[in-house]
This record gives structure tokens, sequence and C-alpha cells, in this order.
């Protein structure tokens, strides 16, 4: 017994020596003098990919939903909404794979994640059915959430300007989605061809995951951390358990969902991302909204009879495709703004936060009202994409300050982790609008969306002013977790 211990302890020492080598040699691979334009190159078309990804569905969510549902007429959303539910433990599955990243690299799951979303993607595309449509969208929620190119990017920027850079790639990322309205013109001659505008974002997804396979570098803070827990004696990670500040060496979910709940900075992020996400609804149903705005907007003058009517002859290649040129645009603006306040000398993390949830109040509402009243798409289509952008700029910047308020071997655990918390907002917000949708139709959703939005965000910008602390400047090598807890 004791030489098949020892023989065990053996291995495990030269399966530590042989790992510390590999690490070792990827530290030592020589950067280009180009390496980091590259680097962020490749994660703008990865990131756009992973926009696309997540927006295309909700892009043409009323096509879809009145194709793959026809025979339920007024409630169509309603029921697509059904299969979005039956969907979520796939993204729950997804939250618990990203922790993986703590102990085997970035960029393995950069590449998994962005191949992942690209061939759900071409799934969709070759859909006839709705079982095939589920299935992609299944793969979809899977690899989305995961946000590896974020973690790369936080991991690869200089700390002084972290959130410009990570900015500027969401900036180009959020134009990258220019290209469904682009291809909705070019593919769709009618609503039934929504499938046609999956084909090319797969294409660039997959190329894109083939370029990091052969050239992207693991990120230096992961390497090092990694080092450095490998290299540890028994005796001393015995003792690191003990510290506060890194009760899990090597990550996971559950001990990231602890740590949280034991730090105040990183509990009150976890809850006001919570909030927030409880008018998660207006920020995938805008297209719907936006549609049958114009489409009542239409009837009440007189264009129509009916607003199903409406909707399929009229507002899906005309309006609204129009109105999603400038949705793009509108995202981008939100992301810049966010970015150079969050590293500007008189800005910080939390200031952006505030100023960009204000944001989204405001141009929620007046994408909402032009949409009814029938102002011109492309001034309409610019707020809906202010709104949205904001809606997850917000997000966004609060997802920083979990990443920047959280010690390397717990990075990324954390950032997933949060998930589980604010999931209780989405829950809200689900079962709320699925009651409403089913009773009511798809006429109710705009009024449903601000129910649920306005209160949401008046909340998490109060918990934003009075519970949470600036992060700028974070040393993320040293960053521990317990700095706010006084």
């Amino acid at each position: 017994m004791k030489t098949m211990t020892a023989e065990k302890l053996q291995k495990q020492a030269l399966r530590r020596e042989k790992e510390i080598k590999k690490w070792e040699r990827e530290k030592a691979r020589p950067k280009k003098n180009l390496y980091f334009f590259y680097l962020v190159l490749l994660i703008s078309l990865i990131y756009a990919t992973d926009e696309i990804a997540s927006q295309i569905g909700t892009l043409m969510k009323t096509e879809i939903a009145n194709d793959l549902f026809q025979n339920f007429g007024e409630r169509s959303v309603g029921f697509l909404d059904i299969l979005s539910i039956l969907v979520v433990p796939f993204q729950a599955i997804g939250l618990l794979y990203r922790p993986l990243a703590d102990r085997w690299g970035r960029k393995k799951f950069l590449i998994i994640n962005t191949f992942g979303m690209s061939f759900a993607m071409l799934v969709i595309f070759l859909s006839n059915n709705i079982f095939l449509y589920f299935i992609g969208a299944c793969m979809v929620q899977f690899f989305i959430p995961h946000d590896m190119h974020v973690v790369y990017i936080m991991e690869s920027s200089p700390t002084k300007s972290r959130a410009r850079v990570y900015s500027s790639i969401k900036f180009f990322a959020n134009m990258g989605v220019m290209l469904v309205p682009l291809l909705r013109r070019m593919l769709m001659e009618n609503a039934s061809e929504w499938r046609n505008v999956y084909i090319v974002p797969a294409i660039v997804g997959i190329f894109s995951s083939l370029v990091a396979l052969l050239f992207a570098r693991e990120t230096d803070p992961f390497i090092d951390s990694r080092l450095r827990y490998l290299r540890m004696t028994d005796e001393e990670k015995a003792a690191e358990k003990e510290k506060k500040s890194a009760e899990n060496a090597q990550g996971g979910l559950i001990n990231a969902l602890k740590f949280a709940m034991k730090h105040k900075q990183l509990k009150w992020l976890y809850i006001t991302a919570a909030i927030a996400n409880v008018g998660f609804i207006g920020s995938v149903d805008y297209q719907v909204i936006m549609s049958y705005g114009y489409a009542q907007n239409y009837v009440n003058n007189g264009m129509f009879p009916e607003i199903g009517e409406a909707v399929l002859d009229a507002v899906s290649i005309g309006p609204v495709t129009t109105a999603l040129f400038l949705f793009p645009l509108g995202c981008s603006i939100a992301q810049v703004i966010l970015g150079f306040i969050s590293d500007a000398k008189w800005g910080g993390r939390k200031k952006a936060a505030i100023i960009i949830a204000a944001d989204c109040l405001i141009t929620f509402c007046l994408f909402s009202i032009g949409s009814v009243l029938g102002w011109n798409p492309y001034i309409v289509g610019f707020f809906c994409g202010m709104f949205v952008g904001s809606y997850y700029a917000t997000n966004d910047v609060i997802i920083m300050m979990i990443g920047e308020s959280s010690p390397t071997n717990l990075r990324s655990s954390t950032m997933s982790a949060q998930f589980v918390v604010t999931a209780v907002g989405f829950a809200v917000s689900y079962i709320v609008s699925f009651i409403v949708k089913m009773l009511f139709g798809n006429t109710i959703i705009g009024i449903l969306a601000f129910g649920l939005l306005v209160p949401g965000f008046i909340g998490a910008l109060i918990t934003l002013v009075k519970k949470t602390h600036e992060t700028k400047g974070i040393d993320m090598d040293t960053v521990t977790g317990c700095e706010w807890d006084d």
C-alpha cells in the first residue's frame, strides 16, 4: 500500500514538473512587436462573432416566432419564449464549464467557445424544423456566456488603458452586428427566409477560431498564477487555503460564490447585476417592441386592417430592417462612452456604470415612444441601439468591476459565478413576461418591458451609488478581494 502511495506521489510530481516546463516554454515564447495589435484585432473579430451570435436571434425574433409558431398567431413570441426557457439549463451547464479556464488556461477555451458558437449558427442555418433550431439555440446558449475573450483582453491590456482597449474592441464588435441588417436586406426577400442570415457569421467565426489556434498566446497573468500554484509545496498549498483571500487556489463555481458572498464589494456587485436584470426582457424583445410598435402605427393610420398582417407584409422588410442599420452604431457609441469614462482621470468604473445605466433608462423610453409614434426608422434604430448597448454596457462594467475585485486564481470563476446570482433577475423577468404574453399576446410587450426595466434599473442605480466602490487602477496581479471589507 505504501509502495502504491509512493508511486502515485511520484507520478503526480512528474506530471507537475511536466506542466511547469510547458508553461515556462509558453511564457518564454517571444512576443513580436505587433503582437498586442494583432491580439486586439483577433479578439475584436471573436468578440464580433460573440455579439452576433448573442444578438442575431433577438434581431429577428418576430420573424423566427411567426415562422416556427405560425399556428399560434399573436402568442407566437410567448411560445418562442417557452423554447428559450428550455434552453436555459444549457446556459447553466456552460457556467459550470467556464471555471475550467482557471485550471486549464484561457487559450483553449477561447478557441473552443468561438468554434462552438459559430458551429451552432451553422446548425440553425441548416435547420428545417423546430428540433434542429432548438439544438442550435442550446449550443449558442452553452458557449456565449463564457466570454473568454473578455478575460483575455483584461489580462493582456495595460492597466491604465484597460477600459479604453476593452471599449474599443466592444465598439468594433457592436459595429459588426451591422452585418445582420445588411444580410437581412441582401438575403431575405420575405420574412420566412430568416435562416439565410446565419451562414456568413458562422463562417467568419470558424475562421477566427482557427486563427486563434495558430497564433494566440496564453495570457501572462494566467501563466504566472498557474506556475506559482504548481511550485508551491503541499504545506504552502494548505496554508494558502486558510487565507481569507484565497479559499480555493484554482477556482471553481461553488468556491467563487462562497468567496463573493464573504466580501462586500463582490456581494453587492452581484446583487446590483441581479436587480438590473429584472428588466432583461426588454433587452431581448426590442425587435418585437419595434415591429409591433410600427405595425400598430400602420393600423392606426389605416394602412393595414390587422396588426399581424402589417408585421408580416411591411414591417419586417421595411422600417425594422432600416432601423437595425443604426442599431449597431447606437450600441457602439454606448460602449465608447463607457470606456472613456471608466479610464478618464475624473471618471472611473463606478461613475461609468451610473452614467451608462441612466442613459439606458432615457434611451429606452425614447425608443419605445418612437416606435409607437412611427418616427424615422434610423432615429428609432439609433435609440434602440443606445438602449441595448447601454443595458449590456452596464452589465459589462459590473463584470469588469467583479474581475478587478477578484484575485487572479478566482477571476474567471467569480465572473462566471455572478450569473448564478443574476439568474434571479432573469427568472423574475421571464416568469412575469411569459404570463403576460400568453394572456395578452405580442402587442403588450412594449408596456411589459417598460414595467420591468425602469424599476430594475432605478434599483440598480441606487445600489451602485450606495454600496459599491471604485476599482479603477487596481493591480490585477495583487488584488485579493478583501480591500473593501472594512
